[in-house]
């Protein structure tokens, strides 16, 4: 009965993992169609809190930095190195 009642606590845990891998893939999903939007929101969200007029333009060109510094290969090679 003791082995019985362990593959069910086992079974409980996998089922978890799959909710949380689904959820994290939706997550990936979303982000990588809305990214652009997102990042432009956060800039604006961030020029504001500073103090700042948000300017539209201003946050795009924040965005796009953000993007291409996201894009640009990161190894141990250039860890140590500041842009």
């Amino acid at each position: 009965m003791n082995t019985q009642r362990k593959n069910i606590r086992g079974q409980g845990m996998t089922e978890y993992i799959i909710i949380v891998a689904l959820i994290a893939i939706a997550a990936i999903a979303v982000y990588s169609l809305f990214g652009d939007t997102l990042r432009s929101q956060t800039g604006n969200i961030a020029a504001t809190l500073s103090g700042g007029d948000a300017d539209h333009q201003a946050t795009q060109s924040k965005g796009d930095s953000a993007k291409t510094k996201g894009n640009e290969d990161a190894g141990l090679d250039n860890f140590d190195q500041k842009n």
